[in-house]
């Protein structure tokens, strides 16, 4: 059997950052992936003219401090996101397109019950405390509310459950039928953002080389990544726990990172640890999503006006301007089944035909086109954090919690979720067990 200090599970952003942080304190670190690459649902491939395009993760915000931290130590370069784009938002719903702000199916009447729900979520807001969600008075209601529910509880107008039912299809974290209120509010007030959500807060900055180009420049520094290697089952102990391949060998160490999504995890044999944990860990959920980029040689869509942002009742919930000539798109929950019952042939001109209605026939020429089936991926069971009506409560005060010597870390793992999640949370596993090495273990340096 072979030994390190401490074992992480998963090379994605939260593996790696926790894999850096332990070996900067001075700990023996095996990091094992079950892919044959680094960085999760971060992944890049480059065109022939040396654009890097990113099939995954890509953009983080102003408050996402840890991801911005760690980007800066790894002396990367954080430019503007898409919402420095020229032109402006498209709207696509059955029967309509319409660029601009407001969209020709909203009326004077939807554009003041706009403003009196974002008063009323401010009012929802105001009662959650970022450093202790769980003292919200009303937590348990709010948790059982679907968001359209409460929508409908404050007298939101059908314009308005509109509107808010596209931006939840184009960030694909589920309808707003299907996702708890408590979850959504709890989001906004724990990202450091007011209102409803907001892509200039949330979505405004990306790094330059590339967000996989983060997964990669870790995985570079690390002194024992060992790909392609899936995880069968953790044993732990106090006195030490052992790791188990997929393949039979055995990894023995004095502590465990589990840095994996919550559907693998729960794939994964896990003994040593209590139940309660265990429940909550692998009570939580992914939205299903799928990822479509294409890549032009320009970016056409400029000359009629529009940014290519776009959020529709499509199977593309939305696009975006990834950077210039490429185009980014995202397949919601409630359309995954539809997208990934046919073959890639049908999926891709499906998908370049509703990217035509948007912006006109060049978008049936790319240069080249990607896609990822995240929802199904065995290794991801999922794109972003989903929080049904229920979940929070489900999921309890446990979650994001370690049992020394066992630790978790992932966007899942932190309530926002995103890449400032897997950063955050990787970060604060590796600190929690160089903290924890005063119980016998004798790696930290100093």
């Amino acid at each position: 059997m072979s030994r390190a200090d401490v074992v992480v599970a998963g090379a994605g952003l939260a593996g790696l950052a926790a894999a850096r942080d332990l070996e900067a304190g001075g700990a023996q670190v095996t990091v094992l992936e079950a892919r044959p690459r680094v960085g999760g649902r971060v992944e890049q491939v480059e065109l022939a003219d040396g654009r890097l395009v990113q099939l995954g993760g890509e953009v983080v915000g102003n408050a996402h401090t840890s991801y911005l931290g760690l980007v800066a130590e790894l002396g990367l370069t954080l430019t503007a996101s898409y919402v420095a784009e020229p032109g402006e938002i498209t709207r696509q719903v059955p029967g309509s397109v319409d660029v601009g702000e407001w969209p020709s199916w909203c009326t004077p009447a939807d554009r003041t019950s706009y403003e009196e729900v974002e008063a009323a979520l401010d009012k929802v807001v105001s009662t959650i405390d970022p450093e202790h969600p769980w003292s919200c008075p009303d937590l348990g209601r709010l948790d059982r509310l679907s968001v359209g529910d409460w929508l409908r509880e404050v007298g939101a107008s059908p314009g308005v459950l509109r509107l808010w039912e596209l931006v939840h299809l184009g960030l694909a974290d589920g309808s707003i039928e299907r996702q708890s209120m408590f979850a959504y509010a709890r989001k906004t007030v724990v990202g450091g953002t007011t209102g409803s959500y907001d892509v200039e807060q949330w979505e405004n900055l990306r790094v330059a080389e590339g967000s996989a180009t983060v997964a990669l420049t870790m995985a570079d520094a690390l002194r024992d990544v060992r790909l392609s290697t899936p995880v069968r089952s953790i044993r732990i102990g106090t006195t030490g726990s052992v790791v188990t391949t997929s393949a039979g060998e055995e990894i023995g160490a004095d502590a465990v990172v589990i840095a994996v999504p919550s559907g693998p995890a729960r794939d994964i044999d896990i003994q040593g640890v209590s139940d309660e944990r265990l429940a909550s860990l692998r009570r939580q959920r992914h939205a299903w999503a799928a990822k479509f980029v294409a890549a032009y040689d320009e970016p056409f869509w400029q000359a009629r006006g529009q940014n290519a942002l776009s959020e529709s009742q499509g199977v593309l919930g939305s696009t975006w301007p990834q950077q210039h000539g490429v185009l980014s798109a995202l397949v919601p929950p409630e359309r995954y089944a539809a997208f990934a019952a046919t073959d890639p042939d049908t999926r891709t001109r499906e998908a370049l035909a509703q990217v035509a209605a948007l912006y006109g026939p060049e978008a049936t020429t790319p240069l080249q086109t990607w896609t990822r089936l995240w929802g199904t991926d065995p290794w991801t069971q999922g794109y972003v954090t989903s929080w049904r009506p229920g979940d929070v409560e489900a999921v309890g005060p446990l979650h994001g919690t370690h049992e020394p010597p066992f630790y978790v870390c992932g966007s899942d793992q932190w309530v926002a979720g995103y890449m400032e999640g897997a950063v955050r949370t990787g970060r604060g596993a590796a600190a929690a067990a160089l903290a924890g090495t005063g119980e016998g273990n004798s790696w930290t340096s100093g």
